[in-house]
């Protein structure tokens, strides 16, 4: 870690990364000597490779903007590389390395042939027409075309990148190779997309859940659910845990949170999702209605109580003070549908509260592993069904949270899942790179 500071020192989302998995895995590496001389964790740190780029773009008013582009592919010692591509003002190469890296031992719990990757830009594409995204999108593939493919790199969607940007991106791959491949993930249904893919994260997210809650013989239903975020993640989350009879109480998106004490309704749940989904808007827009509480500038963590968290947004969303908060109001679980959403001061008080605590990598990993369903699919050139997929993504799910038993649980029954995942990841992957010698 003192060598990466001073190789990295302005890159701390990537060094916090980093920090968490290797002092997880420090007694189980020290086990292998081999590990040691072959100089494996500082390997395993470090990306393959990055690709960045100028993207030069032009606006309905006929200006020239120009944004950077990233492809950071991280590790391909089990599979292509693998993972989303992020359009938001925030995105930085510390940003990327650090979901990179994540993405790596994120995509080797899933059981699935997936390598590790990250893109983006700093485009936003709030406020831009569809013909605005659209060039950017066109613009974008055009400097990174030749360093992704079905064997290769197969990029997704993230923040700001949903079914629409995926849409112009593939049309732009395909028109610049003269071949319809399986290259991205997240596509539309008419063109190769997957069932289920939209709510994958979400849906897998309450599925680990719900393994962690049979280990202690606790029922979901009832139960309050505090979620932030109002993107796709938060969105089937919050849809998955009404229909399993929880609580949902709260919702946020970058201007403030949407508190609801009694819990979303089917209907007040379908008016936030159209509000979203249909018309891109804002959750302030619901600040008039009477069966919520709308905050400004703020996260929901303090603001409500809540029996289980689900932190659904972006990175470094909860705090210690957001951690103290609510385990003082009773938070027995807290799984993250985002990338590592828990600061390291949270992440400290989870686990010394010993409640149980599902680190993103392990918990949010159904998004990716339903873009390797749709791999698969693509490669056959077969559609399942949404039954199908769901089934599959169960069963994934559940083989995670047997992972991370295997590695974390410990001597009095608890689970330190944190320990349990990176562990597994880790190994999987380690013993891959030994075998294929230093590459």
């Amino acid at each position: 870690m003192d060598d990466l500071r001073l190789r990295f020192p302005n890159e701390p989302e990537y060094l916090q990364a980093v920090e968490e998995v290797v002092t997880s895995i420090e007694e189980v590496y020290n086990e292998y000597p081999a590990f040691e001389r072959m100089n494996l964790m500082e390997r395993l740190c470090m990306p393959d490779r990055i690709i960045s780029f100028r993207v030069s773009w032009v606006d309905d008013h006929g200006r020239v903007r120009n944004n950077m582009g990233y492809r950071v592919q991280h590790n391909n010692a089990i599979g292509p590389y693998k993972g989303g591509i992020r359009f938001h003002s925030s995105v930085n190469l510390s940003i990327l390395k650090f979901l990179a890296f994540e993405q790596t031992f994120k995509n080797a719990l899933t059981t699935l042939a997936m390598g590790g990757a990250k893109g983006g830009s700093d485009f936003s594409p709030r406020g831009k027409s569809d013909m605005e995204v659209m060039r950017f999108c066109q613009a974008f593939v055009n400097e990174l075309w030749r360093n992704i493919g079905p064997d290769m790199d197969v990029p997704a969607g993230d923040i700001g990148v949903g079914g629409r940007e995926v849409g112009y991106m593939f049309g732009w791959y395909k028109k610049m190779t003269r071949e319809f491949s399986g290259t991205f993930t997240g596509k539309g249904l008419d063109f190769g997309g997957s069932l289920m893919r939209p709510e994958a994260t979400g849906y897998g997210n309450v599925y680990f859940l719900l393994n962690m809650l049979a280990t202690k013989g606790i029922d979901l239903a009832g139960k309050r659910v505090a979620v932030s975020g109002a993107g796709n993640v938060a969105l089937y989350t919050a849809e998955k845990l009404i229909r399993l009879g929880a609580k949902v109480v709260s919702l946020s998106d970058s201007d403030g949170s949407l508190i609801i004490p009694d819990g979303l309704t089917a209907e007040q749940f379908g008016q936030v999702f159209e509000l979203k989904t249909s018309y891109r808007g804002r959750l302030s827009e619901l600040a008039d209605e009477d069966w919520c509480e709308y905050h400004p500038g703020k996260r929901p963590w303090q603001l409500v109580k809540a029996d289980i968290a689900m932190p659904s947004a972006t990175q470094n969303e909860l705090d210690g003070d957001d951690a103290r908060a609510l385990l003082a109001q009773g938070c027995i679980a807290v799984s993250e549908g985002a990338n590592m959403p828990s600061t390291p001061e949270a992440v400290h008080e989870f686990l010394n509260a010993k409640i149980l605590y599902a680190p993103g990598k392990a918990s949010n990993a159904g998004g990716v592993s339903v873009s390797g369903l749709e791999m698969a699919q693509n490669s056959q050139r077969l559609s399942w069904t949404a039954e199908e997929v769901d089934e599959k993504l169960k069963g994934i799910m559940a083989d995670i949270h047997a992972q991370c038993m295997r590695y974390g649980k410990e001597a009095d029954g608890f689970c330190n899942y944190v320990r349990g995942a990176n562990t597994a990841g880790f190994m999987k992957v380690a013993r891959a790179m030994m075998a294929q010698g230093i590459v």
